[in-house]
C-alpha cells in the first residue's frame, strides 16, 4: 500500500474513532449534535448552540478523556516503533527499558504515601524517567557485551527489580483503601483524565514526538550494523541516546496518565509496517495515527460495553494478543 493511502486509512480510522468516542456513552450524542457543538464552540455564525447538558458532556467530560486517549495511543505506538528500530527487534515494546515499571512504582509510592492526584502523577512520571536512566547506566557499564544487548538485559533486570518493589508495596498497602486504588491503576484507565492531567501529558508527548519526528530519517541507519552506520557518518551513540530519551519521555508520560496499557506499543508498529513498509519516515506518522485511533476505540469499548467500566489494559490485551498472533501467522506465510 502506498504511503498516502496508508496515511489516509489511519486518518479515517482516527476520525471514525473520534465520532464514536464523542457520541457513545450513558448520554448518547447524535452526530448532528456533535457537529453543532463543534461549530458553535469555534464561533461559526448562524449555528444554534447545543443545550448546556450536551455541551458539558462533550467538552467537560468526554473531551479531556478523548484527547488523553489520542495522545497516549499515539505516544505508545511511536515509542514502540522507535524502540523496535533501535534494538532491531520486532518483539520490543515501550516498556523494554523499565519505563512502565518505573512509572508504576512511582504511582504506587504516590498512592501509598497519600500524595494526592497531582503528586501521584508526578511520582509516576519521575519514576519512569529514573528507571530508564538507571538501565542506561547499568547497560553502559557492561562493556564486555554488545551495547544494545547490555542495555536490553539491564532494562529487563531493572524492570524485574521494580516489579518486586511494586509487589512489596501492594503487600504493605491498606487492603481497604490503598490496595484497590493500586490495582485499578495498574490495570490502566483514562477515567481520571482532566484538563489538569491533560496539559503535562500533551507537553511531554509533543516534545518527545517532535524529537522522534526530527530523527525519523536517521533512525533507518540504526537498522544497520553499528560499524556500517558509523562509516556512513551517523553518530550512533548520540542518536541512540536521543531516541531513548524521546521514547522514554512519551512512555513515562503515557503511563503516568493512563496506567499500564499494554500491547499498543508492540502490535501497532507491526500493523503500520505491514501497511507502509519498514521505512521509519513513513512508519512513525502512520503508527501514531493508528495507535491514537485504536486506543480511542479501546477506551470507548472499556466505558460502554458493561455497566461498570472495564480496565483499559484488559481491553487492549484481549484485542492486542489475538491481533499479534494474526500478524505472526501472516509473517510466517510470507517467509514460506
Amino acid at each position: 500500500m502506498s504511503t498516502a493511502r496508508a496515511l489516509a486509512l489511519g486518518t479515517a480510522l482516527l476520525a471514525g474513532a473520534l465520532l464514536l468516542a464523542f457520541g457513545l456513552g450513558r448520554y448518547p450524542v447524535a452526530p448532528v449534535e456533535l457537529l453543532r457543538a463543534l461549530t458553535a464552540s469555534i464561533g461559526v455564525p448562524g449555528i444554534t448552540p447545543v443545550d448546556e447538558t450536551t455541551r458539558t458532556v462533550l467538552l467537560g467530560v468526554r473531551g479531556p478523556r478523548v484527547l488523553a486517549a489520542v495522545l497516549v495511543g499515539a505516544a505508545l505506538a511511536a515509542a514502540g516503533s522507535a524502540f523496535q528500530a533501535l534494538f532491531r527487534n520486532p518483539l520490543v515494546s515501550p516498556d523494554i527499558l523499565g519505563a512502565s515499571a518505573g512509572a508504576a512504582l512511582g504511582a504506587m509510592l504516590g498512592i501509598f504515601l497519600a500524595l494526592g492526584e497531582t503528586g501521584t502523577l508526578a511520582a509516576a512520571f519521575a519514576g519512569g524517567l529514573l528507571a530508564v536512566a538507571l538501565a542506561w547506566r547499568v547497560g553502559a557499564a557492561a562493556r564486555s557485551v554488545d551495547p544494545l544487548l547490555g542495555l536490553l538485559l539491564a532494562g529487563l533486570v531493572i524492570g524485574a527489580l521494580l516489579a518486586a518493589a511494586i509487589g512489596l508495596l501492594k503487600v504493605l498497602a491498606d487492603p481497604f483503601d490503598q490496595l484497590p486504588a493500586m490495582t485499578f491503576w495498574l490495570l490502566g484507565s483514562l477515567a481520571a483524565s482532566s484538563p489538569a492531567t491533560l496539559l503535562p501529558l500533551a507537553l511531554a508527548v509533543a516534545t518527545g514526538g517532535a524529537l522522534l519526528l526530527a530523527l525519523r530519517w536517521r533512525l533507518d541507519a540504526l537498522s544497520l550494523p553499528e560499524e556500517e552506520a558509523r562509516a556512513l557518518g551517523v553518530p550512533v551513540l548520540r542518536l541512540r541516546l536521543l531516541v531513548i530519551a524521546a521514547a522514554t519521555l512519551v512512555t513515562a508520560a503515557s503511563v503516568a496518565a493512563a496506567g499500564i496499557v499494554g500491547w499498543v506499543g508492540l502490535v501497532v508498529p507491526h500493523l503500520a509496517r505491514l501497511l507502509a513498509g519498514p521505512g521509519f519516515a513513513r512508519l512513525l506518522p502512520l503508527a501514531a495515527l493508528l495507535g491514537a485511533g485504536l486506543l480511542l476505540l479501546a477506551d470507548t469499548a472499556a466505558r460502554t460495553l458493561a455497566a461498570t467500566e472495564i480496565p483499559l489494559g484488559i481491553v487492549t490485551a484481549l484485542v492486542g494478543a489475538p491481533c499479534f498472533l494474526w500478524l505472526l501467522r501472516g509473517a510466517g506465510r510470507d517467509h514460506r
